[in-house]
């Protein structure tokens, strides 16, 4: 069975990322909001500066992510904080060697959009032989398609559609909607995997749209406050009350796209609908015995009484044995 499915239908992955700064606390407290408001899964971010950017061409960056390192301590705590609530852990390693110790710990492996192109951290998510998210920021649908041939090459477990998930994503903090590009979820389900969307846009109705086209997984950042910040994430995502909002939302959707099974439903039958709205055949006048039913004196009326508006062609051509009254529902004895 997949794991990417959750009770309001998507898995709903709250992406803690860097909203924590740094400090640990801060992290157990949104973990635990997110806990709360409904999170199927919670996504943490295992990275070091110096083994995520050059400290020579990109000091500034480097510094950034220095200031907002946890020790694989915490990490673990975090997981095991998740995991005894009985919700999925889910983590991007930006660090080969933190492969070794968080992999343990995982309900699933994420690949960031910046690492589709990394080959070593592709095979690194696949060797976890976790379900892995691959996120698809900056790319072109060439490159996602060998990204996944680079997973399913390493691994060949995640041929298996249930076990790797292909995310749209827009790379950019916040989008706007019509950078969202939604519909190219259609595309990767040509891959035979699951397909899904990583949010940066602002509010809910994205995830929403996501969900109601198909998304099986849906990842969106979150936080305790969003405004009022200087990091640029917190104000793209979702609060406890956001996820309430959008759980409600997905349920919703969920009502309204029903059962894929078409038939008719017992509202529509127990109200006799079948055969109100449906049509029979009648005659169009009164017509004497012996004479040819054809298109001048038989029409198709509702109710659906009589003979069926189906067998209408078979009607046609046709001889009445008696008198027949105008409007009135035919019987097959009624006709040679």
């Amino acid at each position: 069975m997949s794991i990417f499915q959750g009770p309001h239908g998507p898995w709903l992955v709250a992406e803690i990322g860097g909203n924590h700064e740094g400090d640990f606390d801060a992290a157990l407290r949104l973990v635990d909001l997110a806990l709360e408001a409904g999170a199927d899964a919670v996504k943490l971010q295992v990275y070091y500066g110096d083994t995520l950017v050059s400290a020579v061409a990109s000091p500034d960056r480097n510094a950034h992510f220095k200031r907002f390192e946890l020790e694989p301590r915490q990490h673990l705590a975090l997981a095991e904080r998740v995991r005894s609530a009985g919700r999925g852990y889910v983590a991007s390693a930006w660090d080969l060697a933190a492969f070794d110790w968080i992999t343990p710990v995982l309900t699933a492996c994420k690949i960031g959009s910046g690492d589709l192109t990394a080959p070593p951290f592709l095979r690194a998510a696949a060797r976890t032989g976790r379900p892995v998210m691959l996120s698809t920021g900056l790319a072109d649908l060439a490159e996602v398609a060998a990204a996944v041939a680079e997973i399913r090459t390493t691994n060949p477990a995640y041929r298996d559609r249930s076990r790797l998930a292909v995310l749209q994503c827009t790379t950019m903090y916040p989008i706007a909607d019509a950078d969202a590009h939604l519909s190219v979820m259609r595309a990767f389900a040509d891959l035979g995997v699951t397909v899904g969307y990583s949010d940066h846009t602002l509010g809910t109705r994205a995830l929403e749209v996501a969900a109601a086209m198909g998304a099986e997984v849906l990842e969106f950042h979150f936080t305790d406050q969003k405004h009022d910040r200087t990091f640029r994430d917190h104000q793209l995502s979702l609060d406890g009350d956001d996820l309430r909002k959008l759980i409600r939302a997905l349920d919703d959707i969920r009502t309204l796209q029903g059962s894929p099974e078409k038939k008719p439903l017992p509202i529509e039958i127990t109200n006799d609908h079948p055969r109100s709205f449906r049509r029979a055949v009648y005659p169009t006048r009164d017509i004497e015995a012996g004479e040819v039913l054809d298109a001048d004196n038989v029409c198709v009326l509702r109710p659906n009484q009589g003979i069926d508006a189906r067998d209408y062609d078979r009607v046609l051509g046709r001889r009445a044995r008696r008198p027949l009254r105008r409007h009135e529902p035919l019987d097959w004895q009624d006709l040679q």
